[in-house]
């Protein structure tokens, strides 16, 4: 077992003062998160007013000028959304940390099933409720409170660079091309990424590998207009059994994504992911089977995971005898470290093209994507951060896990700066329900992250890793 390394004593109450400081932050911290939650930032204006998206971002610049943030500026990107970005100096000769975190939202399903408003910070059964509680507003008041925390205690000790994005869950790319075409913008020695989370709550966690992604919507088409079922069906093509018959094809047997030419063999090496703990997680009901081979971990960090997100049809009430002429559907494709979204874009396309039967109509259009990213976890940044969530977490050590999820931003970050540093925490680990109703954040999670990122910095600027 690796011993922990000696800690002086006046570093024990260094770090108690910090803590205690975190601590006294959290009412704050609750209250700010409970403004932001507020904003219903749906980053789609079919959805929600662009007003909305508007209003939060400007609560953003407004908080980034009160912590005395130069340079605040609202970032129009050419996704037609808005990111934030703020500069605070710190000494001269002092590394340079860019801190990442979005305000835009996914939408809340059904608000009928969330028990408390999805837009109304709710505190009940130990955690905050709300839509982006944890994803990934909750990050931004992470940054925050590690930063004001530090100036209680001898002022921020290197330069930061803070980037709130404005659509990072629609995936349509504003902020990387805006990163893109003006690549001096965010510049820095290390980059904390605040939009991952612990393994579980209590662990403290780092993620080293995030699937990309690529978004398609797929028409099909066969015939010039619905038809009465009883007069011209059993011979007319119906183009809802096309699409049907197109996104089983997707899957094996067992459920595997199965897209000819794109690999579903990836081992994950590292922490193990038991499938009773994945069950209970994903909240599987009793007698429903995992689906896919090989571990869980295997499955939602290295592998291609294919989800049909939508569909276009009829409902079933008010449905008639109809033949359908067209359908649509769209379709997410989770791709894993060493495929490109470009490719693994080309691969589905043709898979779905190929798969259609009847010599119906195929038309596809892809509206988002993201590349996989790989961490160096053995960077200094990586030890900085090891040092830092040992303190904040009472002795545990520090875990490395993959995210199935993506953050198309991150590999253009590492396109841009090859020689940055990019750790990813948050608080979004599995009892959050991200993208679910009923999201929610532990304050607890939250007061002890705020914690490490604050640790890391002084670490990181110290060099004592």
């Amino acid at each position: 077992m690796e011993q922990a390394p000696h800690v002086p004593a006046a570093d024990h109450a260094e770090h108690a003062a910090l803590a205690a400081t975190v601590a006294s932050l959290q009412p704050r911290a609750k209250r700010e998160l409970a403004e932001l939650v507020a904003f219903r930032s749906v980053a789609d204006p079919a959805q929600f007013p662009r007003a909305e998206c508007e209003a939060a971002a400007r609560w953003v610049v407004e908080a980034l000028e009160a912590e005395g943030f130069r340079d605040v500026a609202l970032l129009d990107t050419p996704d037609g959304t808005q990111s934030v970005y703020g500069l605070l100096p710190g000494p001269a000769d002092a590394p340079t940390v860019l801190l990442y975190a979005h305000y835009d939202v996914q939408p809340p399903l059904d608000e009928d099933a969330w028990l408390s408003p999805p837009f109304e910070l709710t505190d009940r059964d130990g955690r905050w409720f709300g839509r982006g509680a944890a994803d990934c507003k909750g990050g931004l008041i992470m940054h925050l409170t590690a930063l004001r925390a530090l100036k209680e205690h001898g002022g921020v000790p290197v330069n930061v660079k803070v980037i709130v994005e404005g659509s990072e869950e629609q995936g349509t790319g504003g902020l990387e091309r805006y990163a893109e075409a003006h690549p001096d913008l965010l510049t820095a020695d290390a980059i904390v990424i605040g939009d991952a989370g612990n393994f579980r709550v209590g662990l403290p966690t780092v993620t080293a590998t995030l699937r990309g992604m690529t978004l398609l919507r797929v028409s099909v088409d066969t015939l010039e207009g619905n038809l009465h079922s009883g007069q011209f069906g059993g011979a007319a093509p119906d183009a809802l059994a096309a699409l049907i018959r197109m996104l089983d094809s997707l899957r094996a047997e067992d459920g595997s994504t199965a897209i000819e030419g794109l690999a579903s063999d990836a081992v994950w090496e590292g922490l193990t992911y038991e499938e009773e703990d994945f069950r209970k997680d994903a909240k599987v009901l009793d007698g429903v089977e995992l689906i896919g081979a090989g571990t869980v971990a295997d499955r939602i960090w290295v592998r291609p995971a294919v989800t049909v997100l939508g569909i276009d049809c009829p409902p079933v009430v008010g449905a008639t005898p109809s033949v359908q002429a067209s359908a649509r559907a769209l379709v997410s494709l989770r791709v894993p470290p060493g495929v490109t979204a470009e490719e693994a874009n080309r691969l589905l396309t043709e898979h779905l093209r190929a798969a259609a039967p009847w010599g119906a109509r195929v038309g596809v259009e892809q509206i988002g994507s993201g590349q996989p990213f790989r961490a160096d976890t053995g960077s200094p940044a990586y030890e900085a951060m090891r040092s830092a969530m040992r303190v904040a977490y009472d002795g545990q050590d520090m875990a490395t896990a993959g995210q199935g999820g993506s953050i198309p931003l991150c590999n253009t970050l590492a396109s841009l700066y090859p020689e940055a540093e990019i750790l990813l925490i948050g608080l979004s680990e599995p009892e959050a329900q991200i993208h679910a109703v009923n999201e929610s954040v532990s304050p607890e999670e939250l007061e002890k992250l705020s914690l490490t990122e604050a640790l890391f910095l002084t670490s990181y600027a110290s060099g004592k890793h």
